[in-house]
């Protein structure tokens, strides 16, 4: 044998670390996306409970309650220190941050608000 087909003959064989490099390339993708997709989750969660907490608010506004006190009971310990409800003529709207899937980066805000009734409520209601 001569020596470049011997060569050649090594070249095509040596594939063997080509699975781990196209590993090591793919798998931070795949963790960034799942990291993205943890997050999209916890901040629809904390949509719903700001949405909850607004129409907490609004419930107690039409019973004659306090709003800001319902709204912050209707939310987890975890949201209630970082709460903003602001009660207005028409509506009350709560903002609250939504959890990190990772300890760096922005908390994102989330917003919900719902309508206030009437004044005076609903007669015989």
């Amino acid at each position: 044998m001569d020596g470049r087909s011997d060569r050649r003959r090594r070249w095509r064989g040596d594939e063997s670390g080509q699975a781990a490099v196209a590993l090591v390339a793919v798998v931070p993708v795949l963790i960034l996306v799942a990291l993205g997709l943890i997050q999209f989750a916890l901040a629809g969660h904390a949509a719903l409970t700001a949405v909850g907490a607004a129409r907490a608010a609004a419930r107690a506004d039409y019973t004659g309650g306090d709003p800001e006190r319902a709204a912050r009971r209707a939310l987890p310990e975890s949201f209630r220190a970082g709460a903003r409800v602001h009660v207005g003529a028409d509506a009350v709207e709560v903002e609250i941050r939504a959890p990190r899937s990772l300890p760096v980066g922005p908390r994102l805000p989330v917003a919900a608000s719902a309508l206030l009734g009437p004044a005076d409520g609903v007669p015989g209601g």
